[in-house]
């Protein structure tokens, strides 16, 4: 009965890169072949900003005029890019959607990347009710207004939902938010993330919707 209940009010709020989809390392390689290039002088600077919006990444680089051939840079890997799901995130997206506890994707991607997504992955859009983008905040993560205008968007009270992430920064985000969050260790080791999330999974495979409501009660 505490799960149907549970249903009934819950929404799910996804990170996409590192959470659903699995092109993280790749990212990471891409940024440190950019920051190779253009140096800021900042140590681990492609894990550094990870769930940051492209906006804020540029900050880094003050000199525009190296900017084109960074959105150049960027853009043939995002046109060129594999978009591959991790295991088990279908069948898990699938049994949301059954349940009818709405999910949505909050992310630092731009439309034009989420519209080859989509493209990419036929039917991909269809499991969630709502995607914020880079386009639809002002203020990056760790700041949670992604997340906040998220759980608008799906009618759910913020403290009724719960956030899947793999960045620090994302993690801040869910927290600042209210949401009960979920960290997946894609990314970082479980160790850099055990005190920073509810709990921690390593991906979907073997994990339940009941399993992810018994953690948000």
């Amino acid at each position: 009965m505490k799960n149907i209940v549970a249903m009934k009010e819950c929404g799910v709020l996804f990170d996409l890169d590192g959470v659903l989809i699995d092109s993280e390392s790749g990212y990471t390689e891409l940024w440190r072949g950019i920051e190779k290039k253009y140096p800021t002088g900042i140590d681990n600077f492609a894990i550094r900003i990870k769930g940051t919006t492209l906006g804020e990444i540029m900050k880094f680089f003050p000199d525009k005029s190296i900017h084109e051939d960074i959105f150049s840079m960027l853009d043939e890997y995002q046109s060129n890019m594999s978009f591959k799901m991790f295991p088990e995130v279908q069948l898990f997206l699938e049994t949301l959607k059954e349940h009818h506890i709405p999910a949505a994707i909050v992310t630092s991607s731009d439309e034009r990347k989420m519209a080859r997504l989509f493209d990419a992955l036929p039917g991909f859009r269809n499991y969630f009710t709502a995607i914020i983008d880079a386009s639809m905040v002002n203020r990056s993560k760790p700041d949670p207004q992604g997340y906040l205008l998220c759980a608008k968007a799906l009618s759910r009270d913020i403290k009724d939902c719960i956030v899947f992430e793999d960045s620090l920064q994302g993690l801040a985000a869910g927290r600042a938010a209210g949401a009960t969050v979920i960290a997946l260790a894609t990314t970082y080791p479980r160790e850099m993330l055990k005190d920073k999330a509810a709990t921690v999974i390593d991906g979907f495979e073997n994990f339940t919707v009941e399993q992810m409501l018994d953690i948000r009660d």
